[in-house]
């Protein structure tokens, strides 16, 4: 594979700075294929484990170190795919990838409450929005990989087949139909940023005053709110539909749970909210608003996938 980094120099062997500065690649690469930042750690981890079982003089032979590593990780994320596949249907309720803060508010949930390394750090652009990551779920392994090697990362589909295990022709395909699905799914286009923040605001303060119209004339009437909390914390098994259903949701869990505090807050680079028990961060919501209208509402409360908002 020889986009992801310069070759080493001569026949001696990579040095660990050449190695390690394609951390961030992967862990980028990873995420987006596996949804877990959790899981994208313990793949890039396995990938160097890999390298540096190699003798040395098998390292020194390789032409682009960077490009190895990307070839080992996204097998190795089309191995956890296909058992992540297998998991995920004996999950409590729906699964949700795991919400990410923005950088600012990064938070590791290291001992110690320690941040977390720049190097280790997603970036946060339109292919980690939850809606995107939601439509990279519903697309077939190799599908997803095609897709995310070609389409986000760029590299060429002859170095996409050596992972998939596919011709070129064929991963062309495979990112084509890929492509397809996003496109369906993009029923309209988002609005902007800011104009986003000022409607997630507005079904924050709705939602505060139990404003049942309010909510209703935020949401689509065809909206979708899905909760995740595998096992570990109440919610909602199955999606719930129609924007007066949800908003009605809305208003029974502000009566439920009184004490909460709702903090606006940036979820995997859009605007989000963070619901905090007693300082506790309990809920992590994210939006996908088309038009003005809110279509989707995704709610994590599976504590395992809510480390990096811990004591925002």
């Amino acid at each position: 594979m020889s986009t992801a980094s310069a070759p080493g120099h001569g026949t001696s062997e990579p040095g660990l700075s050449v190695i390690m500065r394609e951390r961030r690649q992967l862990i980028n690469l990873a995420y987006r294929l596996l949804g877990s930042l959790a899981d994208a750690e313990d793949v890039v981890q396995e990938t160097y484990a890999r390298w540096y079982a190699m003798p040395a003089n098998q390292r020194e032979s390789i032409g682009s170190p960077g490009g190895w590593l990307t070839r080992v990780a996204g097998r190795i994320c089309l191995d956890l795919l296909g058992s992540a596949r297998v998991r995920r249907e004996r999950y409590v309720g729906e699964w949700i990838p795991e919400p990410l803060p923005e950088r600012s508010e990064w938070i590791s949930g290291r001992p110690g409450g320690t941040s977390a390394d720049p190097a280790d750090r997603v970036t946060l652009d339109e292919s980690v929005s939850m809606a995107f990551l939601v439509v990279l779920e519903s697309m077939t392994l190799a599908e997803r990989v095609a897709f995310i090697l070609h389409d986000v990362f760029r590299y060429p589909f002859s170095d996409v087949a050596e992972i998939v295990g596919r011709t070129p022709a064929a991963c062309r395909q495979l990112a084509t139909s890929a492509r397809r699905r996003i496109h369906a799914s993009s029923q309209a286009p988002a609005p902007s940023t800011a104009r986003q923040a000022d409607i997630v605001k507005a079904f924050k303060q709705a939602w505060e005053a139990k404003d049942i119209d309010a909510l209703v004339g935020l949401l689509d009437p065809d909206a979708t709110a899905i909760a995740d909390g595998g096992g570990l914390a109440s919610a909602a098994l199955h999606p719930i539909t129609g924007g007066e259903r949800i908003a009605r949701a809305w208003v029974e869990i502000a009566d439920r749970v009184p004490d909460l505090t709702h903090l606006e807050r940036t979820v995997n680079g859009q605007p989000g909210l963070v619901a905090q028990e007693d300082g506790v961060t309990v809920t992590v919501y994210a939006f996908d608003i088309k038009g003005d209208r809110i279509m989707h509402i995704w709610a994590v409360r599976n504590p395992e996938k809510l480390r990096l908002f811990t004591g925002s």
